[in-house]
């Protein structure tokens, strides 16, 4: 996994409470097995018509929206069924933080495995952030400093805990996170095995 440290750029605004992973990632895209070519369908119920043609009034379709790496929404963002499809639609997309209220956890979860950082503000901070965005203005989210920044050089505070914020900012997954306790898992091994000699077929 990549590491994460900022990303500044355009962000969306989706000034919503409660937008579900229905929508973030429908069920179109629960066919594919892959994390790669499913930003076609990231709010696909928003963005397309029934014929498949864009909505032009769709923050997402408009530029300079249409290539935010940034998203902002309110509260309770991501809920709805577990679907990792979620953050592969985001990712695929070019999205790499989502500001809101308040997440699911799941989806919460789901997005920092994907090298996507979701920032939760007070529903102010996160307003002032939306109204930035509605004008197209840039936004930084830094995470050594754990601070979103605004052009004018208004700051907000994000909390995060620290084994999620060393593994973004060193592109740690779950897997090289396991393989750093590989000495302790293989001497535990030696040790159970040592008395169990028939779960190796020798005993």
């Amino acid at each position: 996994m990549r590491a994460f440290v900022n990303v500044r750029g355009t962000a969306a605004p989706i000034p919503l409470d409660n937008v579900n992973t229905d929508v973030i990632a429908p069920k179109e895209l629960m066919r594919a097995v892959t994390r790669k070519g499913l930003g076609w369908g990231l709010f696909r119920p928003y963005r397309f018509a029934a014929d498949g043609t864009p909505k032009p009034d769709f923050v997402l379709n408009r530029a300079p929206w249409n290539a935010a790496r940034i998203l902002a929404a309110y509260e309770n963002f991501g809920c709805g069924s577990s679907r990792e499809h979620a953050a592969w639609a985001l990712a695929d997309f070019g999205i790499q933080s989502v500001i809101a209220v308040s997440f699911a956890e799941i989806f919460a979860n789901n997005c920092i495995k994907n090298r996507i950082l979701p920032v939760a503000l007070e529903r102010d901070a996160v307003a002032q952030v939306m109204a930035c965005a509605e004008a197209g203005l840039e936004v930084e989210v830094d995470l050594p400093s754990q601070s979103v920044r605004l052009p004018d050089g208004r700051s907000f505070g994000f909390a995060i805990s620290e084994r999620v914020k060393h593994r973004l900012l060193n592109g740690i997954d779950d897997i090289a996170d396991t393989m750093a306790y590989e000495d302790d898992i293989l001497a535990f091994e030696a040790q159970h095995l040592s008395g169990l000699p028939w779960l190796r077929g020798t005993g």
